[in-house]
């Protein structure tokens, strides 16, 4: 059982977030357990590397001290597995907002959906969600898109190193990709849909590893909160 002066020294501790919950909230709820549990005021923790409230998967948490690592947490390669639903696009490349269109698919066959693939691995850019939390002159992106503004996004430049398609089951591909740091996955759907011709939107995100810490090893949240004792 880990003890005050253990999380103050700094612990990594790894979370497998559950579906709609935010980053954020994990933070805050076991940073209010660690502090109930050893009646304390203050206990520093923070994430290194924010998933999507529908995305599921590992949350690294660093308390105490090793919260000067999240930076270098933050930079390491991830590795996801998914879903891309074909055949529709939606505002935010995902299931937070409703399908706002439909394209044919007959064209598709299993064979082009996976050497379609090939196209987005290497160095590429990358335009990131309207959706999305990344600052512009002071306000986050989704703001300006809740609100049905326009706004001008500079694309990014990033990193796939693997890019596979696991299962096709109708207009449903699962897929497992490797990628840098700043990879939007939400955007890799919605531009896979685009070179099918088809539109492509996400249904299902699951981050199974960060560097070296692998979702296998995480804890539920639950979990960890019963670990205090």
């Amino acid at each position: 059982m880990k003890t005050l002066e253990d999380f103050k020294e700094g612990q990594v501790l790894l979370i497998d977030k559950p579906l709609e919950w935010t980053s954020f909230q994990v933070v805050n709820k076991l940073r209010w357990h660690i502090r109930k549990t050893f009646n304390i005021k203050k206990i520093k923790v923070g994430h290194a590397g924010t998933l999507d409230p529908l995305a599921t998967g590992l949350l690294v948490l660093c308390t105490g001290k090793m919260t000067k690592q999240i930076d270098t947490f933050q930079a390491q390669i991830k590795e996801y597995t998914g879903t891309i639903v074909l055949g529709s696009t939606t505002p935010s490349y995902d299931l937070e907002t409703d399908i706002n269109e439909t394209f044919p698919t007959n064209h598709l066959t299993n064979e082009l959906i996976k050497n379609t693939t090939k196209q987005f691995v290497g160095n590429i850019e990358q335009y990131p969600p309207v959706f999305s939390a990344i600052k512009k002159d002071g306000k986050r992106l989704y703001e300006f898109a809740r609100a049905g503004k326009e706004v001008d996004i500079k694309p990014r430049s990033i990193s796939i190193s693997e890019f596979e398609v696991t299962n096709i089951d109708g207009l449903n591909v699962e897929f497992r990709v490797v990628c840098s740091k700043g990879t939007y996955i939400r955007s890799l759907a919605n531009d896979f849909g685009k070179a099918l011709s088809c539109g492509g939107h996400l249904s299902v995100l699951r981050r199974t590893k960060i560097g070296d810490f692998d979702v296998k090893n995480a804890l539920t949240i639950e979990d960890f909160i019963a670990s205090l004792g």
